[in-house]
């Protein structure tokens, strides 16, 4: 376990356990949230913030807990999202009221940011540059792993012990999973001589929470709340200060030089496009099979379940495919299949089977499994090692800011054609005809389709060389 062949899979496992944990707590509770809406008896609405609050809790810390990684050891941060990680495990399991269970979720959601912002960046440093695709791979498959597995597991465990065991079996899995980080894991104490950019942080984080708020809850309220819109705005308002600031300070959270760097500015959009576009499927699918096909719960389950077991398989693949011809063609190619799965998903009629369903759906969990990974390497390889978990960080906000949005625009899409075929503005837009439903569907599937199409232009102007040399941090 000394040497450094051993010692690169042991931390794969290392970054893999807290990586599939953080996952999984992500999808794990939707499935909970009836039982959980009962138990404290209050709204829906209300119920939905122990989701919210975790998932808009992570991207917003990401860069931050990214940069604090690469300025006092990436182990450190790592070990210590571990520790709050699986404490809060324990709080959320405990909780006494749904106030107490959401602000439980948000200590959650701090350890969630420090473990995903570190885990890329510690496996880039445990492999060599030439296996790099390699291990994102690995890692896209626990990925994919964990959110195909999160209803499942959840079902079972709340079926059989509760609610409240969802939480609670993080605590022995993360123990075994610290003991194994502490042993795989090399630590790399040299500190930065940077003072932590506070106000930066405060600032991006702020914002972030501001948008991304304004966006989720605009979907159910409405866009032209004027609480809504001045969310929005102080978002923008607080974007632009804070790269007003970074700009200007002598010690940036974000070197604004970094977006000059074509794979590193290229990685992020093509990231952005492909999360916007793939967040069609995955919310108006289910929709359409139950009130157009009339699946059952279960039924719908298992069939939202093909697409990640594609991405797990792909994932693989394509890393050793990045590692040997390089990201720049393989990546465009998985988002031209991506592409082409998306628009099969919009030729679903009234009348399609299962069958239907699946050879459609598998195009897409293969697309995105055969970008994500080579994507990531060019994002990480254009920048030097030490910078890894801002680097990190800032993808995974983009790639978070295109999935919201493109919730946000696919319903918009979708009841604006039901309304425009229909004439009726419907407030429940599941009793609208299963023709316009259908019509609707099939326009904003293509739509995401062309998104994702029209991301290959900047992807193409990538590069396969990785950024080797140190740098000063």
């Amino acid at each position: 376990m000394t040497t450094d062949t051993n010692r690169k899979w042991w931390a794969l496992a290392a970054v893999g356990s807290g990586t599939f944990m953080s996952t999984i707590d992500g999808s794990i509770v939707n499935i909970a949230l009836n039982t959980i809406q009962k138990t404290f008896t209050t709204s829906l609405g209300q119920v939905e913030w122990a989701v919210l609050a975790y998932l808009l809790g992570i991207v917003c810390l990401l860069p931050s807990m990214g940069r604090l990684g690469d300025m006092i050891g990436r182990k450190r941060v790592y070990m210590a999202g571990f520790i709050l990680f699986t404490t809060a495990s324990v709080l959320c399991g405990s909780a006494w009221s749904l106030e107490s269970l959401v602000a439980f979720r948000v200590l959650q959601a701090i350890g969630a940011a420090m473990i995903q912002s570190m885990g890329i960046a510690l496996l880039v440093q445990a492999f060599p540059s030439s296996e790099r695709g390699r291990a994102l791979g690995y890692n896209g498959t626990i990925i994919a792993t964990g959110i195909a597995t999160g209803p499942v597991l959840g079902g079972l465990i709340i079926g059989t012990l509760g609610w409240r065991a969802i939480f609670y079996v993080n605590f022995p899995i993360g123990i075994i999973a610290m003991l194994i980080s502490w042993r795989a894991l090399v630590a790399d104490n040299k500190r930065s001589a940077q003072k932590f950019d506070l106000l930066g942080a405060v600032l991006l984080g702020g914002a972030l929470v501001s948008i991304l708020y304004s966006l989720t809850e605009g979907q159910h309220i409405g866009f032209t709340v004027p609480y809504i819109m001045t969310m929005f705005a102080v978002g923008i308002v607080g974007l632009i200060g804070f790269v007003l600031w970074e700009l200007h300070t002598p010690e940036p959270m974000i070197d604004m030089q970094f977006f000059r760097i074509p794979n590193f500015s290229l990685g992020i959009m093509t990231a952005m496009s492909v999360g916007m576009g793939i967040q069609f499927n995955f919310i108006l699918l289910p929709f359409f099979m139950q009130n157009v096909l009339h699946f059952n719960a279960q039924k719908t389950g298992l069939m939202m379940v093909i697409s990640p077991l594609a991405i797990s398989i792909m994932s693989t693949v394509s890393g050793r495919l990045s590692d040997r011809f390089g990201p720049r063609w393989v990546a465009p190619i998985g988002m031209a299949i991506l592409g082409f799965g998306l628009f099969n998903v919009s030729t679903l009629t009234p009348d399609a089977t299962v069958f239907d369903i699946v050879i459609r759906v598998v195009f897409i969990g293969m697309g995105f499994g055969t970008f994500q990974s080579p994507n990531t390497s060019s994002v990480m390889g254009s920048l030097p090692k030490e910078r890894g978990g801002i680097a990190n960080g800032i993808l995974g906000v983009m790639r978070t800011i295109g999935q919201i949005s493109g919730v946000t625009v696919a319903g918009a899409i979708w009841t604006a054609r039901v309304a425009a075929i229909t004439g009726t503005a419907y407030t429940d837009i599941t009793k609208a005809p299963v023709t316009a439903l259908t019509q609707g569907f099939q326009t904003a599937l293509i739509v995401a389709a062309c998104i994702v199409w029209m991301g290959i232009i900047p992807a193409l102007f990538r590069n396969n060389k990785m950024h080797e040399a140190p740098s000063a941090a």
